[in-house]
């Protein structure tokens, strides 16, 4: 996910059901890559539940306000960011906003070209415009290559960890 300069012509806007399709597309390559990297949790799902998700806008809670992105090239979606407005349900937590990034993915052969970046800043600018005061993300711990481009390139810093045990 290093991202580098990019002469393309990048749009970045809001999803519509006909982009459902295209974003399936994009997330199956992005499930069958965290597949690989854990198998006992992640898998690939069928092509049409997830087109038939986004062309419904299950993608998000109902109660929640929330958005997907796409990053539209020539008239291809080649990327999608999922994300929602979220406050910690932990009392000991400060009443913060976060804009919470749930789905981030760039299609495989469009990578290090600048599109990742322009769409978590196209996020970051929506959350701030929304009152959020952190963008927020997970990703998995043995996902080097999202690491860097996050922490290294994007300035995102952890924040805590979740640990997981197989009972």
């Amino acid at each position: 996910m290093n991202e580098a300069a990019s002469p393309l012509a990048i749009k970045i806007r809001p999803t519509t059901s006909a982009d459902a399709d295209a974003i399936a597309r994009v997330f199956l390559e992005s499930a069958e890559y965290h597949a690989r990297l854990d198998p006992e949790r992640y898998s690939a799902p069928a092509v049409e539940t997830i087109s038939a998700r986004y062309r419904e806008g299950r993608q998000h809670p109902r109660d929640e306000r929330s958005i997907t992105l796409v990053a539209d090239v020539s008239g291809e979606v080649v990327g999608f960011i999922d994300l929602r407005l979220e406050h910690s349900p932990d009392p000991m937590h400060r009443e913060i906003l976060y804009c919470d990034i749930a789905e981030f993915a760039v299609s495989d052969r469009h990578q290090n070209q600048g599109i990742g970046q322009r769409l978590l800043q196209a996020a970051e600018e929506w959350g701030r415009r929304q009152g959020a005061e952190f963008a927020s993300l997970e990703y998995h711990a043995a996902n080097s290559r999202a690491g860097s481009f996050y922490q290294q390139r994007m300035g995102y810093r952890p924040a805590h960890i979740i640990a997981i045990k197989r009972l």
